[in-house]
């Protein structure tokens, strides 16, 4: 797990020269919803997501929980930044599954969150 910005940063800058996790950006509407929303909202939005949805020690539907489609700007930062599952956060993010994420976990990974869609919004 990454601990500063300039970390974060550089895993961000790596996992988007993947084909996968690069090809995920906010289009248009989602740029709108976060700039009408507002990023505290979307934020608040990323750890309500985070607690109910990836948070849990054993998701029965894990590695199908969030969706692709352009839903939600924290779904798409999901896939783009690999805290869409617990599969993915082990192998990106070396945060074991099979037990509950704790409070420094769930910051984390909404840290990773916000900071890719600040990188979207700025571009």
């Amino acid at each position: 797990m990454c601990s500063s910005d300039k970390e974060i940063e550089t895993l961000l800058k790596s996992l988007n020269k993947t084909k996968f996790r690069g090809s995920f950006h906010l289009n248009v509407k989602m740029l709108g919803y976060v700039k009408d929303k507002g990023i505290d909202k979307i934020k608040s939005d990323a750890y309500d997501l985070i607690t109910k949805r990836i948070a849990p020690a054993v998701i029965a539907n894990d590695g199908k929980q969030t969706p692709m489609k352009q839903v939600h700007p924290v779904f798409i930062a999901e896939h783009a930044t690999g805290t869409c599952c617990r599969k993915c956060l082990e192998r990106i993010h070396h945060i074991e599954k099979g037990r509950e994420l704790t409070k420094d976990e769930i910051d984390y990974i909404v840290k990773v969150i916000m900071m890719w869609i600040k990188n979207e919004i700025k571009d």
